[in-house]
Formats: structure tokens, sequence, C-alpha cells
């Protein structure tokens, strides 16, 4: 192609190039997603309020609830490592990151927190555009940080709040390491997870909180929507993700408030429910705890559940040497459907060893290796209850053997007979 014909194509491309009509400039994002941009002294951050008067209801929870809440026992029983005091003043946290992996090159690129204030739950979302913005969203998370009297999270213990040390540390800011701090996830393992299928966030929030979430997003894609924005600068999918870290701040209200009713009143829980709050009150009050179990009992708990609150129950029980209780629970686990080796344990134990009636024992043993064969139960429980059924023929044979010359002592002699220890 000669110079003249490639001036000629130049001429037609910037011919076109002016009629072509240009392209409108996209709408700000504090537009898109309904915030204001925040001097923070440190630079500009996106920042989302959004306010709820506390008779707002997320699902089935208000959430002034949590004014109502023992913090000093949920403390306690969530084994927080300091108390909390003073729900007005908490911080309820919450962040989205840019990878699950944690360490250096994670940043925090949205947090939520939410906090009360008279008679209102402000909730408060800071979202850096760019990574030279996290200057800015530590500066507006430290004066928050500052007047609270306590951290409350989901899982913050292991990922949010390391992560945010990390970043403040790195940018030379002071983390208040001292803040109490609770992470709801401990009291929720120990209440829901015998019931439900897990003990993540959204399903205590669709299965406890009553909150059934709309086109949400899953958290795994989070982090790719935020890459994407950096590089097409569409803010419109991020609603998405606001919408999530939002309803993620209202759950960890709920939860809290859900929280602080079990432990005073126990008012419309379920048997399941029961049962686990028997299980978080162990910590640090037994006889509540039993009270929680008997009524999951009572309450019609069934199936793996009321298996995990019975034996729970008959331990205790054994432990304060209520026999006729314990024994009447383990069997009733006993007769569970499928195979339990641990309720015909306690039974055999118990007759050999406390009952001394070694007949009563075998025959427990002998029950136990028969289901255990007829339901394919692991070679090292066969061994064990073998094990136990050969011991308990040779003291049979030997109590056979010495019968007459037992009963000629027990005759001339009123000494107590021999202590036996537990196996």
């Amino acid at each position: 192609m000669t110079a003249h014909s490639l001036d000629d194509l130049r001429r037609v491309i910037r011919r076109i190039e002016t009629r072509r009509p240009k392209r409108p400039a996209g709408q700000p994002i504090e537009e898109v997603l309904g915030g204001e941009l925040v001097d923070t002294g440190e630079g500009q951050l996106l920042v989302v309020r959004r306010e709820f008067p506390l008779s707002h209801r997320h699902g089935r929870q208000p959430l002034g609830a949590v004014l109502d809440a023992p913090l000093d026992l949920l403390s306690a029983v969530a084994r927080a490592e300091q108390p909390l005091a003073d729900a007005r003043r908490l911080l309820f946290l919450d962040a989205e990151t840019t990878g699950l992996a944690g360490g250096t090159g994670t940043y925090a690129f949205l947090v939520g927190a939410a906090w009360l204030e008279d008679d209102r739950l402000v909730l408060v979302q800071h979202f850096m555009r760019d990574f030279d913005e996290e200057p800015a969203l530590l500066a507006a998370l430290r004066p928050l940080l500052e007047r609270a009297s306590g951290l409350v999270t989901f899982n913050g213990s292991t990922f949010d709040l390391p992560l945010l040390e990390t970043r403040f540390i790195m940018t030379r800011r002071r983390w208040p390491a001292t803040l109490p701090h609770l992470d709801l996830l401990r009291p929720a393992r120990r209440v829901w997870n015998s019931h439900l299928a897990d003990c993540r966030l959204a399903t205590l929030e669709r299965e406890v909180v009553g909150v059934v979430r709309e086109d949400d997003i899953a958290g795994a894609l989070i982090p790719t929507l935020y890459f994407d924005f950096l590089r097409s600068r569409r803010a419109g999918p991020l609603g998405r993700v606001l919408a999530h870290n939002r309803d993620d701040v209202l759950t960890l209200v709920g939860l809290l408030g859900w929280f602080g009713r079990a432990l005073t009143t126990r008012e419309e829980l379920t048997a399941g429910e029961l049962g686990g709050l028997g299980r978080l009150w162990e910590t640090v009050d037994v006889e509540r705890a039993l009270e929680c179990y008997r009524a999951a009992l009572a309450a019609g708990l069934s199936g793996a559940p009321a298996q995990v609150v019975r034996l729970h129950l008959a331990r205790w029980e054994k432990r304060f040497a209520r026999w006729d209780a314990a024994c009447s629970l383990w069997e009733e686990a006993a007769r569970d459907v499928g195979f339990d080796p641990r309720p015909w344990e306690e039974l055999a134990k118990f007759h050999e060893h406390r009952r001394r009636d070694f007949v009563a024992a075998r025959s427990f043993v002998q029950g136990a290796l028969s289901l255990a064969a007829a339901t394919g139960a692991p070679i090292r429980t066969l061994d064990a209850f073998t094990h136990r059924l050969g011991r308990l023929e040779r003291r049979l044979s030997v109590s056979a053997g010495d019968a007459p010359e037992r009963r000629a002592r027990t005759d001339s002699s009123s000494a107590e007979p021999r202590d036996i220890q537990f196996a």
C-alpha cells in the first residue's frame, strides 16, 4: 500500500471518529451505591450510611433486643477473654476482603460497622475505591474502635480481626488489642452444631433469625466483583456486595439479641435449640444445662440430636452419682435406631463395677456385640467389647468356683467387700 493510500485511510478514520457521539460519563459511584465521599483527613473514602429504628425486625429478631442481652453472662458462656459491657457502645463488625488466604497481600476493601445511637441502629459501610484509599478507610475506623466498649463479630477471631490488625500495623497504626471481643461463632457451634447442617452465618440467618436473602451473592464471588470494578470502574454490580455485607452486620445484631433472650427466658425455643443451649450452659452453670437437656427431651427431641442430649445428661447424672437416672438414659440411648457403643459400654461398666452383677454386665456386652456385628461396627469397637466379654467370663468362672468358700467367709466375717475401680 502506498503512502498516499495510507494518508487517505487515516483521514477517513479521523472523519468517522469525529462523527461518532462521545460516550457519556459514567454515573458517580456515590450515586450508584447511595453513599457519599467523605474526607477522613487521610484521603477520601466512599461511606454508605443507613439507620434503622430499634423496633425494626431483621427477620424475626427486633434490633432493640440487644439492649436486654446479659453481656456478662454471654461473655462467660462464650468464653470471651474479657467480659463485654454497655450494649450501647458495642461495635458490630464485618469485613469483605480481596481473598480468604489472609496475609499481607489481602486487603479489607469494605468494612461494615454498626452501633446503637439513641433510639436507632446506625450502620456505616466504608468502601475503598482503590488500594491507595486504605489509609482513609483505616482512619475512618479508628474513632469507631476508640469509643467502642467491645467488638461483636462472626468468625472474627480467626479472620476479620487478625486481617484488620495486620493492615493497621502495616500502615503504622495502633490496633486496640485490649478491646473486649465476642465472637458469636463459638456459642453458635455449641447451640446448633448437632441439629443444623452447618453453622455458617447464612445458615443461622435463615434458620434462626428468619431471613431469606433474595438475589444474594456468594461470599466466594465477592473478591472477583471487586477486582472487576477496579478494572472496569462499573459500580453497579457492587450494590449486591454492599447488600450482602449490610445483611451480615444486621444478622450479627439479631443473633446477639437471640442469645440474650434464650439465656434469660428460653421462650419460643425449639427442642433442638434447648438441647444446644444446654451445651452452652455447661461451661458456667451445670444445673441450668441439665434443665435445658431435660426440657429438650420433654419437648420431643428425636434422632441424633436427642442421642447427643441423652449422653450429655447421663454423663452428668453419673458424675452426681444419680445412678437410676443415668441408667434410664443409657437404656433409652441403647434402644435408639442404629448402634451407638457408648450407652452399652456405660451399662456394662455400671453392672460390673457398681452393682457387681457380672451376669447382667455380660448380657449387655453380648447384646452390644450382636448389634455391632449386625450394623458393621468398626473392628476396634468389636475388639473392645470382646475384650470386656472375656474378662467378664473369667470373673464369672472365678465367682462360680469359689462361691462356697466365699459364703463361708461372709458368714464368719463382717468385713466390707473390696471396692472395685471403674474400668
